[in-house]
C-alpha cells in the first residue's frame, strides 16, 4: 500500500456559509467584492457566486441545505474560522478606498501566509460575522516579515 494519496489537491472548489440573510449577504459577495452570480435553487435553499475558480455557496438556514446542520451559532459563535480569496492585483491603498466606501470595517493588513507562501492579506467581515481574507500574491522577499504589518514590508523593501 503506498503512503501516497491516489489524488493531487488542486485548490479550493467551494466554501458553503449557513446564513440568515441571503439579500443581504448576496449584495456584499456580489455588489462589493465583485463575484459573480452562478445559480440558485429555491427548493434547495441554495445561491451560488462564483469568486475566481471557486464557488461560495450560500445557504439560509431556513432553507433545506441550510436546516440540515442545525441551529445557528450563537452570537459569539462562528460556521467557519474564515476563508481566504486571493485577489489581483493587489493595492492595497485602492483596496482599502474601496472597502471603506462601501461601509466595510477592515483590520490591519499583514503578511500572512497562504497556498502560494508569504504575501499581503487584508481581514474583514461579511454582514454576518464570516471572516474573510483577500490575499494578495506571495512573494519570496515577504518570508522574513510573516505576521508583520503591510507598512513595514513598504517601508523596508522601499
Amino acid at each position: 500500500m503506498s503512503d501516497k494519496a491516489p489524488f493531487e489537491m488542486l485548490g479550493l472548489d467551494h466554501v458553503v456559509l449557513r446564513i440568515q440573510d441571503l439579500e443581504r449577504m448576496r449584495k456584499f459577495y456580489c455588489d462589493v467584492l465583485g463575484c459573480t452570480f452562478v445559480d440558485h435553487d429555491t427548493d434547495l435553499g441554495l445561491y451560488q457566486v462564483r469568486a475566481g475558480s471557486a464557488l461560495i455557496d450560500l445557504v439560509p438556514l431556513s432553507g433545506k441545505i441550510g436546516s440540515a446542520g442545525g441551529a445557528a451559532p450563537g452570537i459569539e459563535g462562528r460556521n467557519v474560522d474564515h476563508f481566504a480569496i486571493q485577489v489581483t492585483p493587489y493595492d492595497d491603498d485602492a483596496i482599502r478606498e474601496y472597502l471603506s466606501a462601501h461601509g466595510v470595517e477592515l483590520g490591519e493588513t499583514r503578511i500572512r501566509g497562504g497556498a502560494e507562501g508569504e504575501g499581503p492579506a487584508i481581514y474583514i467581515k461579511d454582514p454576518e460575522g464570516n471572516t474573510v481574507e483577500l490575499k494578495g500574491p506571495a512573494d519570496p522577499s515577504y518570508d522574513v516579515f510573516a505576521g508583520k504589518p503591510f507598512e513595514t514590508v513598504r517601508d523596508s523593501l522601499g
